[in-house]
C-alpha cells in the first residue's frame, strides 16, 4: 500500500486514502450486444433431506437474463502494473485494505500480531468468465447481489465517501443502484480503535412498491493451506457438486473424507452448511496455527457456506488462472440471507434490510480447531464470543442504523451515473427518490453512457411534426417508463431499444415486430437483425434465425463478439459449414481472438477439415473468457487427436 500526496480530507481518523500499485488487465470495452435471451440460470434439483421450504424457495426469483447491463468480455490476459484508488482502515490490531473501484471489494486483511493476511490476496487482478457479467477477479471479499453468481457490480465503481460519527468514529460508506433488481446497495465500513474485528453494515433498499427477489452473499477468498479447515456451526449441510441434485450431506464425513478440511476434496463442491434455529451465525477457516479468518453476522445473515476447487487438474488450472504466478491455493467462505444460493428472498415494495458482519483472525486453539467436529465447534464458538459476541454485533447494528441515513461529508470516488438517471427519472415521474439522505447520486456522476436516455427524458417535443429521433446509444435500460418514452421517439435506433426492452422480459410477440419495424427503417441494423435473430431461435424457427445472424454479420463484419455468437449458434444448430463460412467471410481482426480461432477449428472439425482443426489446437488456443466449467477445449482435442493425452493447460473440469 502506497499513500501518495492527498488533500487533508483524504485522511481521517484510521482511514486514509491512496492507492494500491498491483499488475492489472485491461477490462476492455463492453460487448455491444443486450444481454436479452432467456436463460441465465437453470434452477438447480433439488433431491434427498431438503426442507418444502428451500425448494420452494428454490424455483422463485429467477431472472430471464441480466438485462439492462451489458457483458464484460473485452479483456485479454496481459497484465501490466496499474495504480488503483484504495482505502485503508487500520488500527493496532488489523489493517483493511479496500478496493472502491472494483465493486467496493475488501482486498487485503492483514492481521498486525501474526503477520498473515486473513484474505486470498494475489498482487494480480485477472478477469475470468465467472460473473454475472461475464468478467469476475478472485481474492478479497466481495458483495454479491441480485441474482446466483458473481455480482453485476464486481467490477465498476462504487460511490465512495468518507463519514463521521458523533462520536468521532469514522466510517467508510460506499454505495451503488444496483439494476437488476432495482434497489440500492449500501455497506458502511468501520474499524475501532482496539477493535479485533472490522464492522461492516450493509443496507438493501427496495425504493419502489412492487415486491422484488432478493439475493446477497459476501463471498471471502482465504488461503488453503494443507493444514486449513473450515468450522460452523451445524453437523449437516446442502451440498452440491455442480453435477448433481442438492442434497442434505454430511460435511465431516462425505464422499469418504472430512470436507471441512478443503484439501480432502477431491473435486469442486458447495456446502451450505445448516445451522441450527437460534444460533449464532458464524464461519471460519483457521490454518495449523488456528488463525485465520471468522466471519461473523447478525441473524439476518442466515446462510453459512464453504466452496473448494477440488484437487484435479481442473481445480489447480483455474485457480493459476484466476491468480497467475501467485503459487497458491484458496478457498471461500460465504455469507448469506438465504440458507443456500439456489435462493431468492421476497423482498417487499418499500422494505429495508440492514445486518452487520464482522471479520478478524478466529485465533483458535490449533489442536482444538483441528480435533473432533463438535469439540472444534464448541471450541471456536467460545472463542469467537470473546472475538466479537453477540451483543457488540447489536450494539453494531444500532450504531449503523443511527447513521444509515446520514449525509456522507467527504467525497472519495464517484461511481457509475445509473443512479443519477434514475432520479432524473424519478424525478420526472414524481415517484420517490432513491436518495434516503445518506446514499446520494449526484447530476455530476452522469457519464456519456447515461447522456442519451437523459436527452430522451428531458426531450420536449415542440409540434406534433417534429418528433424527437433518439441516438445511436451503446447503452441499454429497463422498466415501463423507458418503454413510453421510447414510443413517442422516432427513427430506427427507437424502434430497436424499445424491442430490446420487451424482448428483454420475454414479451417476445410484440419485440418482433418491433425488430422488423426498426429493420425496415435501416436494413442495414446489425443489432436488430441480431435480435430478431434470437427471437426467431427462441421459438424454433431455426431457418430463420441463422438467416437473420448471417445478416447481422454481413451488415458488422469486423464485429468479433457478434462473430463469436453467430459461429457457436450455427455450431448449435448443426451448421458447422456455415459457421465455417463466417469465419472465412470475416477480416482478421474478428478472426483473431482466441475464442474465434477455436470456433473455426470446432467448424472445421465437423465439415471434415480434421487435420486443420487438431492444427489449430496443436499450435495453442487461449481463450480469456473461458466459461467455468466449460471444457469444450479438452473434448475437441479428445475427438482429433484420438490417444494422445490432453494438455495440462486444456484441462478444465471441475469433476
Amino acid at each position: 500500500m502506497t499513500d501518495p500526496a492527498t488533500p487533508a480530507s483524504a485522511t481521517a481518523g484510521n482511514i486514509t486514502f491512496g492507492s494500491i500499485t498491483l499488475d492489472v488487465a485491461d477490462l476492455g470495452p463492453e460487448s455491444p450486444l443486450p444481454p436479452v435471451a432467456a436463460g441465465i440460470h437453470t434452477p438447480y434439483r433439488v433431491g434427498i433431506g431438503v426442507p418444502d421450504e428451500l425448494k420452494a424457495r428454490a424455483g422463485y426469483g429467477y431472472p430471464p437474463n441480466i438485462y439492462p447491463y451489458s457483458i464484460q468480455d473485452g479483456y485479454s490476459r496481459e497484465r501490466q502494473p496499474r495504480v488503483l484508488p484504495a482505502v485503508v482502515l487500520e488500527n493496532r490490531h488489523l489493517k483493511a485494505t479496500v478496493l472502491p473501484g472494483f465493486g467496493g471489494r475488501i482486498w487485503e486483511l492483514l492481521d498486525k500480531a501474526t503477520g498473515k493476511q486473513l484474505l486470498h490476496s494475489p498482487r494480480t487482478i485477472q478477469f475470468a468468465n465467472f460473473a454475472l457479467r461475464n468478467a469476475w477477479f478472485a481474492g478479497g471479499l466481495e458483495w454479491n447481489i441480485g441474482t446466483r453468481g458473481h455480482t453485476p457490480t464486481s467490477c465498476i465503481p462504487w460511490h465512495t465517501a468518507l463519514l463521521t460519527a458523533p462520536d468521532g468514529q469514522q466510517l467508510l460508506r460506499m454505495w451503488e443502484f444496483e439494476r437488476l433488481r432495482g434497489v440500492v446497495v449500501q455497506v458502511d465500513l468501520w474499524l475501532p480503535v482496539d477493535s479485533r474485528v472490522l464492522f461492516s453494515a450493509i443496507r438493501l433498499r427496495n425504493p419502489d412498491p412492487d415486491e422484488v427477489p432478493m439475493y446477497w452473499w459476501s463471498n471471502a477468498a482465504v488461503p488453503e493451506t494443507p493444514d486449513t479447515r473450515v468450522i460452523a456451526p451445524a453437523r449437516t449441510a446442502f451440498g452440491s457438486d455442480y453435477e448433481t441434485d442438492i442434497q442434505r450431506v454430511t460435511p465431516t464425513d462425505h464422499e469418504g473424507a472430512d470436507a471441512t478440511w478443503p484439501v480432502r476434496n477431491a473435486h469442486a463442491a458447495d456446502y451450505f452448511f445448516d445451522i441450527p434455529e437460534g444460533h449464532r451465525h458464524w464461519i471460519a477457516a483457521v490454518d495449523a496455527d488456528g488463525d485465520g479468518l471468522a466471519m461473523l453476522s447478525t441473524s439476518r445473515l442466515r446462510g453459512k457456506k464453504l466452496f473448494v476447487w477440488g484437487q484435479g487438474d481442473g481445480g489447480h488450472n483455474w485457480q493459476e488462472w484466476l491468480s497467475p504466478g501467485f503459487g497458491a491455493g484458496y478457498a471461500e467462505i460465504q455469507a448469506g440471507l438465504a440458507q443456500t444460493q439456489f435462493e431468492h428472498l421476497p423482498m417487499p415494495g418499500g422494505a429495508e434490510w440492514s445486518w452487520v458482519e464482522a471479520y478478524g483472525n478466529a485465533d483458535l486453539d490449533a489442536a482444538a480447531a483441528h480435533g473432533d467436529w463438535d469439540a472444534a465447534v464448541e471450541h471456536a464458538q467460545s472463542r469467537l464470543a470473546g472475538l466479537a459476541d453477540q451483543q457488540a454485533l447489536d450494539a453494531a447494528l444500532a450504531f449503523a442504523a443511527s447513521l444509515a441515513d446520514a449525509a456522507p461529508q467527504d467525497m472519495l470516488l464517484a461511481g457509475t451515473g445509473w443512479g443519477a438517471l434514475e432520479e432524473e427519472l424519478r424525478r420526472a415521474s414524481g415517484a420517490p427518490p432513491l436518495d434516503s439522505g445518506g446514499t446520494p447520486f449526484a447530476a455530476d456522476t452522469l457519464t456519456a453512457e447515461q447522456a442519451p436516455w437523459l436527452e430522451l427524458l428531458r426531450y420536449e417535443v415542440p409540434d406534433a411534426g417534429t418528433p424527437f429521433v433518439f441516438p445511436a446509444c451503446g447503452s441499454f435500460v429497463a422498466g415501463q417508463a423507458w418503454e413510453r418514452l421510447l414510443e413517442g421517439a422516432a427513427g430506427a435506433e427507437a424502434r430497436f431499444h424499445e424491442a430490446t426492452l420487451k424482448h428483454a422480459r420475454q414479451d417476445l410477440g410484440p419485440a418482433e415486430k418491433l425488430y422488423v419495424q426498426a429493420l425496415v427503417l435501416d436494413p442495414a441494423h446489425a443489432l436488430a437483425h441480431r435480435g430478431l435473430a434470437l427471437l426467431l431461435l427462441a421459438t424454433d424457427r431455426i431457418d430463420a434465425g441463422l438467416a437473420e445472424l448471417r445478416a447481422a454479420c454481413a451488415a458488422d463484419p469486423a464485429g468479433g463478439k457478434l462473430l463469436a455468437e453467430a459461429m457457436t449458434l450455427h455450431l448449435a444448430h448443426g451448421e458447422p459449414g456455415a459457421a465455417l463460412l463466417l469465419a472465412e467471410q470475416a477480416p482478421r481482426e474478428a478472426t483473431a481472438a482466441g475464442r474465434n480461432r477455436f470456433l473455426a477449428a470446432r467448424a472445421m472439425a465437423g465439415s471434415g477439415r480434421t487435420d486443420e482443426a487438431a492444427a489449430i489446437l496443436r499450435e495453442g488456443v487461449e481463450i480469456p473468457d473461458l466459461l467455468e466449467g466449460d471444457n469444450a477445449i479438452s473434448e475437441l482435442w479428445l475427438q482429433l487427436c484420438p490417444g494422445e493425452e490432453v494438455p495440462r493447460t486444456y484441462r478444465f473440469s471441475m469433476h
